[in-house]
């Protein structure tokens, strides 16, 4: 059953707060990438037979595998597939950035250029569900941006396959290459490369607490996206929202995982006591009831404001990864959001609908880091080289300066790399 709190009786900052794993996932995890590191394609083939029970003589997924998972897929998942794709294309242009050069002052040229990373590394999935909403999220950003190669990474089931709507996807978003490597063997596979894998620049996707670990101790060799927490989904709705609706959506994210949390901030206790009847009926409809359980009894709130004002004031200081505006009305309140990794807005505006097809990136910050990161982007993908360039007239007229700001900083030897060139 769903706990119910009035306003003030739950700290908000720990709505989302996690119990730490049992087992030390840090030492684990430190032991797989010093294991890679060593032995490369040798120590990836034996965690493929540990842990997915899968035999492998080779780590890469062929042309003719991605073919036959296009027949298995589909036609009608393609075609939804390709016009998801569309969609985020569409969405994520308008993120591209441009170099630029600022040449006003006479003999000085200065700017800033645009240049994408070399190589990306997309982890995926596949263990209690597979996603290949995931790949088109992290891989078509990556493509806008320009990336020279997408290599993806997703474990194989113990036949040594792997599932086939992640290879279509990846077909349809432009992975140029896939392995059949998971959990943290394969973050040390792209971080430091092996005989076959290519090693990365960036690594970007969700994964469970090993990837994340994985993510984390690698990074400073490559940059990272995020070290995502379990899911997160705060509905914010009044006495007109339907409490079948508002449930459902809570639902949606519970069924993710047992950590995974859903919350409810409304100013109906109506609503309220109707919302947590729903959830009670609702849970037994779903075939990961078991989950979706655990995590309402373990991770769900609903919190009753005051009014809708003080329920935004609370969404803001949960900084919730998803967070639903239920309401006739919901552009009254965009402006007073100010942290959510995505917000959701209006009554017929499902958080599936950011998952799968409405173009808005999926990949977003949890735990509270929407106070201060965004959701994935095409600036993930990029980073940005200042360039300088002065004339000797142009070097004359400010030199002087530059070398009383160094000696003031007692660095002579940066001042006289000024000086010396005014003779």
């Amino acid at each position: 059953m769903i706990t119910t709190y009035k306003y003030g009786e739950v700290e908000n900052s720990q709505v989302f707060s996690r119990a730490s794993d049992s087992f030390n996932v840090e030492d684990i995890v430190t032991n797989i990438i010093s294991n890679v590191r060593a032995r490369g394609d040798e120590a990836i083939l034996e965690y493929c037979e540990k842990f997915d029970k899968a035999k492998l003589t080779a780590l890469e997924v062929t042309d003719e595998e991605i073919a036959e998972a296009f027949e298995l897929t589909g036609n009608e998942l393609v075609e939804i597939m390709q016009e998801a794709a569309a969609n985020i294309r569409e969405f994520h242009e308008k993120q591209v950035k441009s170099s630029f050069i600022i040449s006003e002052r006479e003999g000085v040229i200065m700017g800033q250029k645009v240049t994408a990373v070399e190589k990306a590394g997309i982890y995926v999935p596949g263990g209690t569900a597979a996603y290949p909403s995931s790949v088109l999220m992290n891989a078509i950003p990556a493509k806008i941006a320009g990336v020279g190669e997408i290599i993806m990474v997703t474990p194989p089931s113990a036949s040594g396959k792997v599932n086939p709507d992640i290879l279509t996807a990846a077909k349809i978003a432009g992975v140029d290459r896939i392995f059949k490597i998971g959990g943290a063997q394969a973050i040390a596979a792209l971080a430091y490369g092996t005989e076959s894998v290519p090693k990365v620049d960036k690594i970007t996707g969700p994964g469970n607490a090993f990837v994340a670990e994985a993510k984390r101790q690698v990074f400073g060799m490559v940059s990272i996206d995020m070290i995502a927490g379990p899911s997160e989904i705060l509905v914010v709705a009044d006495k007109t929202c339907s409490a079948e609706v508002v449930a459902a959506d809570m639902l949606s994210q519970a069924e993710h995982d047992k950590n995974a949390s859903a919350v409810l901030v409304t100013d109906s206790e109506e609503l309220a006591k109707a919302v947590s009847l729903e959830l009670e009926r609702q849970i037994d409809l779903l075939p990961r009831k078991e989950i979706a359980r655990t995590s309402i009894d373990n991770n769900g709130k609903i919190i009753i404001a005051e009014n809708l004002n003080q329920a935004i004031d609370i969404a803001n200081e949960i900084a919730p990864e998803h967070l639903e505006i239920c309401v006739d009305n919901p552009f009254e309140y965009l402006d007073k959001i100010k942290h959510a990794g995505s917000i959701f807005m209006g009554k017929n505006c499902p958080e599936a609908l950011g998952d799968y097809f409405a173009g808005p990136n999926h990949v977003l910050p949890t735990s509270g880091t929407a106070r201060f990161s965004s959701p994935l982007s095409v600036d993930d993908f990029v980073k940005k080289t200042q360039f300088t360039y002065f004339t000797e007239d142009a070097l004359k007229k400010v030199g002087n300066k530059v070398a009383t700001f160094a000696e003031r900083e007692g660095l002579s030897a940066h001042a006289r790399s000024a000086t010396v060139r005014l003779k």
